[in-house]
């Protein structure tokens, strides 16, 4: 898998995740989902994205992306 697959579908889950606990725990985790959307924002025009820099320790061979 590269470093973009995987940078897409840990974003999916975290996604998936913040949504759920919004529903079953409290609607306060709405703002865990903004984070999550403004971070993928902020990373499409710096190109900074700190998961990319955790999966790339990882070893997760670059993608076209990061």
């Amino acid at each position: 898998m590269s470093l973009d697959r995987a940078v897409l579908a840990f974003a999916g889950v975290m996604v998936l995740l913040s949504v759920l606990l919004t529903v079953y725990v409290s609607p306060l985790f709405i703002w865990f989902t903004v984070f999550i959307g403004a971070n993928m924002l902020q990373s499409a025009f710096t190109g900074f994205c700190p998961a990319a820099m955790i999966f790339k320790k990882l070893g997760f061979r670059p993608g076209t992306a990061f």
